[in-house]
């Protein structure tokens, strides 16, 4: 009885971490079944300038280095940042929390990487329909989408989109995530991605654009 008493008092750690683990996945999975809108952005630049002086460029080429030269000197030294704040909407459908501890997030247009990142906060979104508003911040060098012929026009039409262009169509971004889920201090990889392919309008993200003075 006293080795039974003692082996159950050492398991119940174990399964409190067990439940809690599988409590975590169960949340996360719920995640997996949410729905997801990019409802606006702001803060928007292009090596420090708004992006909204861009809305009317159809290519690189019209972009004048006189009047941009942070642009001209980002393509030499080959460091073009772009900077802005996305604002993801999470609708919880399910009877179930939908949660996350935290989560990593690959942001893609046209299948090639355009940033990556961490959002280090707790997302949980109430069942029944519940929704969130989770801001990502996108801090990335544009330099390689900019140069590669097969990505060029497409990381464009994304400009002329954010900068409120009403003559370009809506650019494909893909937003891959991927949960982590805490185990006691440490922190373990939720498996694979959670893939949110979106259409970015110029109508999605003026929302959050102020005029111009």
């Amino acid at each position: 009885m006293r080795l039974s008493f003692k082996l159950a008092l050492l398991a119940t750690p174990l399964l409190f971490a067990q439940c809690g683990i599988n409590r975590q996945v169960q949340q996360a999975k719920m995640l997996g079944k949410s729905q997801y809108a990019v409802r606006s952005a702001d803060s928007i630049t292009i090596a420090g300038y708004d992006v909204r002086e861009f809305k009317d460029i159809r290519q690189l080429d019209d972009i004048n280095p006189l009047k941009y030269p942070r642009v001209a000197a980002g393509l030499l030294s080959r460091n073009v940042p772009f900077r802005a704040n996305i604002n993801l909407e999470i609708v919880n459908p399910t009877n179930d929390i939908a949660a996350i501890n935290q989560f990593e997030y690959r942001l893609l247009l046209a299948g090639n990487e355009l940033a990556t990142g961490t959002v280090q906060q707790r997302v949980e979104v109430p069942p029944g329909g519940g929704k969130v508003i989770v801001p990502i911040p996108v801090n990335a060098n544009a330099y390689e989408l900019v140069t590669n012929a097969s990505t060029r026009n497409a990381f464009v039409d994304l400009v002329r989109n954010l900068a409120g262009s009403n003559q370009v169509s809506a650019s494909r971004v893909t937003l891959k995530i991927k949960p982590t889920l805490m185990l006691g201090n440490k922190q373990v990889k939720y498996p694979g991605y959670i893939d949110i392919d979106k259409e970015v309008t110029r109508d999605m993200l003026l929302t959050a654009q102020k005029p111009n003075p």
